[in-house]
């Protein structure tokens, strides 16, 4: 497997090794080990599997008190995917890696806990698998707006469909009491 860093410290992008043959392929998904050795140490505890139509933004989420570390990948279709790093304190706060997964390209995106994540579904339906280090909590459910401007991610959809409670999200401001606090490695 190849594991690349994005520009933002810890969302790294993972490149499984695929084996195909005329019957179709094979790949590990996930291995602890390996996963491990390359940074990747959170104990995941769920899985969530969604799939959305084309033109779907999902996002940008996070959870306060249950923070989720996760680990993307797409099973049908192609997503765009973003991580915003929300945390107060942060030398990258309000930066943002986004990546494109699909079910071709079989790669992988990890986002640490304190980052908000969400995708898009330029076109056709997409599947999308993730795993999560702690359980979904509904009252801790938190997010930024998708399209806030200062954040200015050029997201590759016009007029999404977005959920009433996406539409409802604030913008990124570093003085929100509901946002992540930064702690310095090694702390």
């Amino acid at each position: 497997m190849k594991v690349e860093q994005t520009d933002l410290p810890g969302v790294l992008l993972i490149e499984p090794r695929v084996f195909r043959d005329a019957r179709g392929f094979l790949l590990e998904s996930y291995h602890t080990r390996r996963y491990a050795a390359a940074g990747i140490t959170p104990s995941f505890v769920q899985d969530n599997h969604s799939c959305s139509v084309a033109g779907t933004v999902r996002g940008l989420h996070y959870q306060l008190h249950h923070p989720q570390a996760k680990l993307v990948r797409v099973l049908r279709g192609a997503v765009w995917d973003v991580a915003v790093d929300i945390r107060r304190g942060s030398p990258t706060f309000g930066r943002w890696a986004a990546v494109e997964l699909s079910a071709d390209n079989a790669r992988q995106i990890f986002i640490p806990a304190g980052f908000a994540h969400g995708f898009c579904v330029p076109g056709g339906d997409a599947e999308v698998e993730y795993k999560t280090s702690d359980y979904y909590a509904p009252g801790d459910q938190r997010g930024v707006l998708w399209n806030d401007a200062t954040l200015a991610i050029p997201w590759p959809v016009t007029n999404p469909l977005l959920s009433e409670q996406d539409r409802a999200l604030r913008p990124l401001q570093s003085d929100r009491d509901d946002l992540p606090l930064y702690a310095e490695p090694g702390r």
